[in-house]
């Protein structure tokens, strides 16, 4: 999604970036002639972002090959009133930002509410607009932290609960670029368990269960959606739940 504001007389081909769900991060662009191409975009390490595109198939990576590009940090608390209404405390931090004129970080429609900025660095300016968090002037090195919460988890029933995040990506026109999620996920061990996950853990996808909460670290280029499923320990947890992709 692109988004023009005449106030910095920005062509169509702006970049943006967009979060679905909980933060997935996508500098985008949409096509236009010739002379609509503005002149930023033309400069070297544009072009060699560029020309190192993925076509969006999830690849996890090496860690060294994400070292330098954009991190997007989480923390989410699940807590006993989670599970009644599916609301999570989420903090989010945005690293090593794209360098680009306008940009926005937009968050999915009814799933968001008391969205925050908490901090931001090298970016000329941010605010909350609605479900979206807008930034201008966007510099090398970016940071921008948020707080908020988010309507993430879900009830399967028989006391079953599902925690889906993203998809997480990095895009840029048709492209997608590595980048790096790590998420840690607070929960109430004394009143449920950690059941299933999506995708498995594997080089590329690092989880580990701390008894009372998950760190996950993820390494990848693409289109990435998480899955964490719990159970009350009074629950049935026997039963199969639907794919991760399935809403």
């Amino acid at each position: 999604m692109v988004q023009r504001d005449a106030s910095v007389s920005l062509p169509p081909t702006a970049v943006s970036l967009l979060c679905l769900l909980l933060l997935s991060i996508a500098p985008q662009g949409i096509a236009g002639t010739d002379d609509d191409w503005p002149d930023w975009a033309d400069q070297p390490d544009l072009m060699e972002q560029v020309a190192a595109v993925s076509d969006g198939e999830l690849r996890f990576l090496p860690a060294a090959d994400t070292d330098g590009e954009h991190a997007h940090l989480n923390r989410i608390s699940i807590t006993e009133d989670s599970l009644d209404g599916g609301w999570v405390a989420l903090e989010q931090c945005h690293e090593n930002i794209d360098a680009v004129p306008a940009a926005q970080i937009m968050f999915r429609a009814g799933g968001i509410r008391d969205l925050t900025i908490e901090s931001s660095r090298n970016i000329g300016r941010a605010w909350v607009e609605g479900h979206s968090v807008q930034l201008k002037d966007v510099g090398r090195d970016a940071v921008l932290c948020i707080r908020a919460e988010s309507q993430a988890l879900r009830d399967m029933g028989d006391g079953r609960y599902r925690l889906r995040n993203g998809p997480y990506m990095r895009r840029f026109l048709d492209g997608y670029y590595p980048m790096r999620v790590t998420l840690d996920i607070q929960y109430p061990a004394e009143v449920i368990q950690v059941m299933g996950q999506s995708p498995s853990t594997q080089p590329g996808f690092d989880v580990t269960d701390g008894g009372s909460d998950l760190s996950v670290d993820a390494t990848f280029e693409g289109r990435l959606v998480t899955c964490f499923d719990f159970c009350r320990h009074s629950g049935d947890c026997s039963g199969p739940l639907p794919a991760c992709d399935e809403r």
